[in-house]
Parts: C-alpha cells; sequence; structure tokens
C-alpha cells in the first residue's frame, strides 16, 4: 500500500534517511530504532511535511502505484494517508466531539465549505460519534479536550486520524506519556484500529512492538538493518549490537525509563 525506494533525506553533511527501501502492506509494522535513527524524519517522507534528497515514495490507490514524493502533507491525507503525532495534536479549547468532526470534514467532500453551518454537515457528527466510540471515548463527546487524561488525549489523537477513513495510518508513538495503568487501553486501541488498516507505529514500549507487530523493521543511522518477524528482530546480533542489548520482556520499558526514551 505505501513503498519507499532509494529514499534518502540529508540536512546538510548529516544523512537522516538513507536509501532506505520499504513496502507496508495490509498489515501492522513496527519502526524501531535508537534515538537519532531516523525514525520522525522517515515519517515526514512519508506524508509530504518533507521533500526527499533522493529516492521515491509511492502509494497504492485501486491496483496503481502514485508518486507522492513531491505531494504535500494536504495532498496525502486526502488520498489516505493519516498520522498521528509523537507530541499530542489536538485543538485543546474544542470538545472532543469537534476535534473529530473537525478532521472527518476535512476529509470529506465538504472540505472547503466552511461558511456554511456546522449544523449542515450531520454525516460528519456522525461518522465522529462512531469513531470516538470506537475509541473509548463516547460519552464525553461534550468534554473540552483539554480536560481530558494525557491518555485519554492520545486515544482522541487517533479518533483524529480514524477521521475520513483512511487507508493507512502513522503512529508514531500513541503511548508516548501514558501512565502505565492506561498502557493495555492503547495496546488494545492499536489491536483493533489494525483489523482494518495497514498501520506503521513507532513505539518505544517494547513489550507492545512485540505483542501486536505482524512485522518489526529496525532503523540505525538512517539505514534498515532488520525487517522481520517479531522474534527473529529480537535475536538479531545485529539489532542487539545496535539497540535492544538483549531484549527480555519488560527491559526495554524499564531502560527507557533510564534514558528517558530509546526511539
Amino acid at each position: 500500500m505505501l513503498r519507499t525506494t532509494g529514499l534518502t533525506k540529508r540536512f546538510g553533511g548529516i544523512t537522516a534517511t538513507d536509501h532506505v527501501d520499504f513496502e507496508l502492506g495490509e498489515e501492522l509494522t513496527s519502526l524501531i530504532g535508537p534515538n537519532g535513527a531516523g525514525k520522525t524524519t522517515f515519517f515526514n517522507l512519508l506524508t509530504g511535511a518533507l521533500t526527499p534528497s533522493e529516492g521515491t515514495v509511492e502509494f497504492e490507490r485501486d491496483g496503481q502505484w502514485i508518486d507522492i514524493t513531491d505531494a504535500e502533507p494536504q495532498e496525502t491525507a486526502q488520498l489516505g494517508i493519516h498520522r498521528s503525532f509523537q507530541i499530542t495534536n489536538i485543538f485543546p479549547t474544542s470538545t472532543v466531539l469537534e476535534n473529530v468532526r473537525v478532521a472527518a470534514q476535512a476529509h470529506g467532500e465538504n472540505s472547503l465549505r466552511l461558511w456554511r453551518n456546522v449544523n449542515a454537515f450531520e454525516e460528519h457528527y456522525e461518522e465522529a460519534r462512531r469513531i470516538l466510540e470506537r475509541v473509548g471515548l463516547d460519552g464525553q463527546e461534550q468534554v473540552t479536550a483539554e480536560n481530558l487524561s494525557h491518555g485519554e488525549k492520545r486515544q482522541l489523537e487517533v479518533a483524529i486520524a480514524l477521521a475520513g477513513d483512511p487507508d493507512v495510518l502513522l503512529l508514531d508513538e500513541p503511548n508516548a506519556g501514558v501512565s502505565s495503568e492506561n498502557v493495555d487501553d492503547i495496546k488494545a486501541l492499536i489491536e483493533d484500529v489494525a483489523t482494518d488498516h495497514a498501520v506503521l507505529l513507532v513505539e518505544h514500549n517494547m513489550d507492545i512492538v512485540m505483542d501486536v507487530s505482524e512485522r518489526v523493521v529496525v532503523l540505525n543511522q538512517g539505514a534498515i538493518i532488520a525487517d522481520d518477524v517479531p522474534e527473529n528482530v529480537r535475536g538479531d546480533p545485529d539489532v542487539q549490537e545496535a539497540y535492544l542489548g538483549g531484549y527480555e520482556a519488560g527491559d526495554l520499558e524499564r531502560q527507557a525509563a533510564t534514558d528517558g526514551g530509546i526511539v
């Protein structure tokens, strides 16, 4: 559904993404790697927030591959590639319902008809309510977004990314800052959205990565050093040297607390 060929991004003398060949199918793939590995740059290249120095980005639509290398973020979003962000990106003074309604309208056929009364767009409210029920925020439609807990804000951001029924979801650390008692809720949400979307997940919690992923891709210094099922990646000596260090369940979460974050 989404693929790159020779994708490279340089910032002066620094190569942040180094000739990456990658393809995402209808699956849940996690992208991991040490700090500075190039994961955020890669996301920005996929969504048009950055223009590559070399290489191409393509998106599959109706069996045809479309070159979206030079597309703007709003164009990739309209095509069906939606993204959540590492730092919560919501309208804090708007209600939960309005946050999702605005996103639904932005991706719908009424996106340019903003002068009309919003009550004329009941279909967008209906879509928003369905999505909020799916992510576990039903009953909180009229709560102002800034009054949500941090975990609920992450759920809201996933809801916003789901608006407009995208084909591909890029989830950038949806568990970041979430309290330990809410981790299972976010994990369940990731697994749920992956049932009917292709998902590319960046996540620092390796217990989640190993549990939910069908495939794990490891970046180091901008290049892919491993691409395999979770169990094989966990035992890969190159990955262990660069990142995992002999991962056992719970190890990397504890290391992240010590290091201030790994990916």
